[in-house]
């Protein structure tokens, strides 16, 4: 049962990342798109939702079973979103699916090793929403710390692997440098979390 509840958790985790990022793509205030985006976080955190983003950065200490916890996070995110996308594409709003085919593929025109640093950059800010939504004791503290690195993000066009993943599946993206980026920023995302997820291991060690 334990199981179940992760992936379904996992699953509607993806769904409403896919939802804020149709919000995001029917803006056309680029900053104001960027600050509703933020919803599909608030949303995930507030309901214990399982989002790639958010666990990635708690692999170490490595806790056992965990690897599994990630791997059913990662695939019940691709399902939420992939589910999203293909009910949308049957939806006619052409615009909004063509703005995502078009960010997909802009992204697709970045280097390698561009797209790993911009992932690495957003995988530091999504590790900055979370933990700070954990340890913060004010409501009103936890939506800020969670609205602005989300929309710090989507404004400096870092690369969220997830959220990537809607605008693959709204355009039908489906190449062999498409799949490669995605890992990509799978990757960097990872990187940029647990590295700074290790920093503060250190710190409480050094304080204790």
């Amino acid at each position: 049962m334990k199981h179940e509840q992760t992936f379904l958790k996992a699953i509607m985790a993806g769904v409403y990342i896919g939802m804020a990022g149709l919000i995001y793509l029917s803006i056309n205030q680029h900053i104001i798109g960027a600050l509703f985006f933020s919803f599909g976080l608030l949303v995930i955190l507030s309901r214990g939702y399982y989002l790639y983003t958010g666990k990635v950065g708690y692999v170490f200490p490595y806790q056992k079973g965990y690897i599994n916890v990630l791997a059913k996070t990662l695939s019940g995110n691709v399902i939420g979103i992939f589910v999203i996308a293909r009910l949308f594409r049957l939806s006619g709003i052409t615009h909004v699916i063509e703005r995502g085919t078009d960010l997909y593929h802009t992204k697709l025109g970045l280097i390698w090793y561009e797209t790993l640093i911009l992932a690495i950059f957003s995988g530091m800010l999504m590790y900055i929403a979370v933990d700070s939504y954990r340890k913060a004791k004010i409501d009103a503290l936890k939506i800020i710390l969670v609205v602005m690195p989300v929309a710090i993000f989507v404004i400096a066009k870092f690369e969220h692997s997830i959220a990537n993943m809607l605008y693959l599946f709204l355009g039908n993206t489906y190449t062999l440098k498409g799949f490669l980026y995605l890992l990509i920023m799978l990757v960097g995302n990872a990187i940029g979390s647990i590295t700074l997820q290790m920093v503060e291991i250190k710190l409480e060690n050094h304080n204790i």
